[in-house]
């Protein structure tokens, strides 16, 4: 953090949005500028603080997938996942000795997570920016003026919702915090009554899907070089791929491009990531920097999540999404795509993969197998990698011959974010507020350019429509200029 005292010599004012709205979890931005209104500084800061790692230590490693799950309550199933796969390597299965019916009804409750997760995103959190305008009035800035001007749009998110979490229920046991998946496989296969109940809907389901993916190539088609400028910046991109390089979003090894495309590292094994990625700490933030090593702390951060997923995969196991990507990459020349808006483009792209893998699946029969739970030769560590709806998840275990975890390290996806949604603030601060009176209006902006990365700053709860925001502007004395607040009883 620069000193204080360094920033007395020139009348400075410094911004503040707390909370950041429509997004999951808690955190502000703080924006410093001096009296002729150039930007000084921003910060996105994390205020919040979970402490997961310490208190799942002296845990049986058996309760890890449903503990850690309590993490985040809009992608539980990422965790509980991610937890299930580490806790295989310990009970001495491993990510490949699952029954077919284990890990297909794993697989299955993955896409269930990812349909819903970026149908809430999209349609309840950014479809009112992308619809109204970036500067619309404030009472449209939500879910509810969506429903009142675009019914149809509005019903279709909320299905697209309600339907992945009736396929996490049948699969987890429970829409939310489920008991699913377990140490060395499943629980429960998934009845025919219940896969008869899904496959009724689900050429419906993809239609939106592939609806959803037309309205954002529509939206970026009214103004793109708007739509490609905002917030953008070039970066590097990591997500886990399956070995022949498709796009898995529940499987495979570590890969990670540069901002032209270049390989930086390559099938890194899930055991082996604390070999190739860092994790710097801030005194300003509760969140972690993390950091591919060859690279140092100041030039190897990384993107994660929708936008990185389809930048380091080569194509995608489905025809309807593939043929999307093929449009998405065709669009940068099969360069990396860097618009940070173009997050949203990527996120439909997977939620119609999504839908396209449940109906395969749901067609296939090993769901109803009886082999759920396989076991091996017990060890005392195991790392579990997945791809969740935010990007990609680490969880990492030691556990003692007493079977108590001793050791647990989390990179959650909107921490390996965290440096360009940093970037991603600077970014609009610099291409809009720079020498500006800075109006509520004007603040939205920053606001979007954060919920384009979907974060869960907390992963924990979730924020929705308008919070109660207090913005004061103060120079460097702490003398009050000027106060605005927002969403309070009267405003």
């Amino acid at each position: 953090m620069e000193p204080y005292a360094q920033h007395l010599e020139k009348h400075m004012r410094k911004v503040v949005i707390d909370p950041v709205t429509r997004v999951e979890g808690h955190g502000k931005v703080t924006i410093v500028q001096d009296d002729e209104g150039h930007i000084d500084r921003t910060r996105l800061l994390i205020v919040e603080f979970r402490g997961f790692e310490r208190f799942v230590q002296g845990r049986p490693y058996w309760e890890a997938p449903v503990v850690v799950q309590r993490l985040c309550g809009i992608c539980p199933v990422s965790h509980h996942l991610a937890a299930a796969k580490a806790m295989d390597v310990v009970v001495g299965v491993g990510p490949d000795g699952l029954s077919p019916t284990a890990e297909k009804m794993r697989r299955l409750m993955h896409y269930g997570q990812m349909l819903q997760s970026h149908a809430l995103h999209f349609y309840h959190l950014c479809s009112p920016d992308l619809l109204f305008g970036f500067d619309s009035a404030v009472m449209k800035r939500n879910v509810l003026a969506v429903a009142a001007e675009y019914p149809d749009l509005a019903y279709q998110g909320i299905m697209l919702r309600k339907y992945g979490q009736e396929i996490i229920k049948s699969t987890a046991g429970k829409k939310i915090h489920g008991t699913g998946a377990i140490p060395g496989g499943i629980n429960k296969n998934l009845s025919t009554a219940e896969r008869d109940s899904h496959l009724k809907d689900i050429d419906r389901i993809i239609d939106w899907s592939k609806a959803s993916v037309d309205l954002v190539k529509k939206v970026h088609g009214q103004n793109p070089d708007y739509f490609d400028g905002f917030a953008s910046f070039e970066s590097n991109h990591l997500s886990i791929v399956r070995k022949d390089g498709a796009l898995d979003l529940y499987h495979g090894n570590l890969r990670a491009v540069d901002k032209d495309g270049e390989k930086i590292f390559d099938q890194v094994e899930p055991a082996d990531y604390l070999e190739h990625i860092g994790e710097e700490i801030k005194s300003w933030s509760y969140m972690k920097f993390p950091f591919i090593r060859k690279l140092g702390k100041r030039k190897g951060w990384y993107r994660v999540g929708p936008l990185a997923r389809l930048n380091c995969c080569d194509f995608i196991p489905s025809p309807l999404a593939q043929k999307e990507f093929e449009e998405f990459r065709a669009y940068t020349g099969g360069k990396p795509n860097n618009f940070s808006l173009h997050y949203h483009w990527a996120r439909m792209i997977e939620m119609l993969h999504s839908a396209e893998m449940i109906k395969e699946l749901l067609t296939d029969k090993d769901l109803q197998g009886t082999d759920l739970v396989r076991m091996g030769k017990k060890t005392h560590e195991g790392v579990g990698l997945i791809e969740a709806p935010r990007g990609t998840l680490f969880h990492h275990y030691k556990v003692d011959d007493r079977d108590q975890i001793t050791m647990c390290n989390l990179i959650v996806s909107t921490t390996n974010n965290n440096e360009p949604m940093n970037s991603a603030v600077a970014k609009v601060a610099d291409q809009h507020l720079e020498g500006k009176k800075i109006t509520e209006d004007l603040l939205n902006y920053v606001e979007v350019a954060i919920r384009a990365y979907d974060p869960c700053l907390s992963c924990a709860t979730h924020a929705l429509g308008r919070m109660p925001l207090k913005l004061e502007l103060r120079d460097t004395r702490g003398n009050l200029i000027h106060s605005l607040i927002r969403g309070a009883s009267g405003s």
